[in-house]
């Protein structure tokens, strides 16, 4: 049985691209593009730096996971925040309507795009850099994932072109029954 194709669920590091790679990739299948960060603050009423400050991060994990559990949507491109990687329940129900890949981005490209974390609404726990961060989360992006999509030095536009292509190809085996 092939990949669930339904929906396409971007994971990654915070500046992995996801939402800019999501927004793009939707654009060229005809998808919706859904951004969960966006699906948190909009049900809360607050920005992620002050639903952590306020639940800290356990509870913010568990808002990310009702949230994302929430999302039953249909040809959609969807981006959720970085730290799904926490919350199994989440990537399970994520995995269970479409296809989860992980955008792999170096450490050393994601230290150059990032400025401040806690701006950004990133968990952090009380001392951790951002290699922690990377070291921690990378094994867990991979183990949810169902493609990993090494991003090199490709440009968004190229990282959007490969990943539609090896979309429409895996589409077209199921099709063809070659998958």
């Amino acid at each position: 049985m092939g990949l669930n194709w339904d929906n396409i669920i971007l994971v990654g590091m915070p500046g992995s691209g996801k939402s800019t790679i999501g927004v793009r990739l939707a654009q060229e299948l005809g998808y919706d593009f859904v951004d969960g960060d966006r699906v948190i603050e909009d049900h809360h009423g607050k920005t992620l730096k002050e639903i952590i400050a306020e639940q800290g991060n356990e509870g913010f994990f568990r808002v990310e996971s009702d949230a994302l559990c929430s999302i039953n949507t249909h040809r959609t491109v969807i981006a959720p925040g970085g730290s799904v990687c926490y919350e199994p329940e989440a990537i399970e129900h994520l995995r269970s309507i479409g296809t989860v890949v992980f955008l792999d981005v170096a450490y050393s490209t994601l230290k150059h795009r990032l400025g401040d974390l806690v701006a950004r609404g990133v968990v952090l726990k009380p001392g951790m850099t951002l290699k922690d961060l990377y070291d921690e989360r990378v094994p867990l992006y991979r183990a949810g994932s169902d493609l990993v999509l090494e991003e090199g030095k490709r440009s968004v536009g190229q990282t959007v072109e490969l990943l539609k292509e090896r979309i429409l190809q895996a589409k077209q085996g199921e099709q063809d029954g070659t998958d």
